[in-house]
């Protein structure tokens, strides 16, 4: 796409055409995009951000939305002594699931940004490692958001039973049909019943204290249902060791957001 038409479709006007050129130079040394004779072309990298794709940029967008605002306070909370996280500190004191409920544009663009991330890791998993879920009958999905992950598990496995569990104004968007149920509430308090749990990307949100209440509950969740049930956890693993270089890196400045928003 040759630079004037790519302007125009995103309404930069032609007098800022230079600087345009000037940032897409720098994604091509990314290789976000790629440059032709003709213009510009799509990357692997940049064909992940399509909405019809993987549709990872609404996963891009909210990782990077409150960024800013919240490394302008990373200096004031080094040297502050209160246990509240950046985040908290950027805003009055509300943590992150507060703001998401208040605000929500934001809250559906992380909707929307855990929604393509499940999608194209449950792929993955449900691909490379079918065991995981064969012998279970029924799954509820902690923190499942708007019900991403049990599609594909449940069009995966079609006798498998699944639930969709998170807070109810998360859930009122979410999937329900016949293999699909969606229950609104709070993990703190109680899980229903079944004989697997999943949790994908929960506990890193969490601090050690508050991770072994949710593994409490869903033990109680699972003791209600059968004596040899389980949990599933997914979470990204730092190994130095094993990972290559830009690996590391990546799950390091993953691993610091982290801290960031939740401590």
């Amino acid at each position: 796409m040759p630079l004037h038409e790519l302007a125009r479709l995103i309404l930069i006007p032609p007098e800022k055409e230079l600087t345009l050129e000037s940032l897409m130079g720098l994604l091509v040394h990314q290789r976000v995009f790629a440059k032709c004779e003709g213009g510009y072309l799509l990357t692997p990298i940049s064909e992940m951000m399509l909405s019809e794709g993987a549709n990872m940029g609404a996963f891009v967008c909210f990782a990077t939305e409150p960024s800013p605002e919240q490394l302008l306070f990373t200096s004031k909370w080094f040297k502050d002594t209160g246990k509240g996280t950046v985040f908290q500190l950027a805003h009055n004191g509300k943590q992150a699931w507060e703001v998401l409920k208040e605000k929500p544009e934001l809250g559906n663009l992380a909707n929307n940004a855990m929604s393509s991330h499940s999608k194209e890791f449950v792929r993955i998993l449900v691909a490379k490692y079918p065991e995981i879920f064969e012998g279970i009958n029924n799954l509820v999905d902690v923190g499942g958001g708007t019900g991403s992950t049990v599609k594909i598990i449940a069009d995966s496995f079609p006798n498998l039973r699944c639930t969709v569990f998170d807070l109810p104004h998360v859930v009122d968007n979410a999937l329900n049909n016949d293999s699909i149920s969606v229950v609104g509430g709070d993990m703190f308090d109680k899980i229903p019943p079944a004989d697997t749990i999943l949790l994908k990307t929960v506990l890193h949100d969490w601090s050690d204290e508050d991770c072994i209440r949710i593994l409490k509950k869903c033990k109680e969740a699972i003791d209600s249902t059968i004596n040899n049930g389980k949990v599933i956890v997914v979470e990204m693993v730092l190994d130095a060791e094993t990972d290559d270089s830009k690996e590391t890196e990546t799950k390091l400045i993953y691993n610091l957001c982290l801290l960031f928003f939740f401590g």
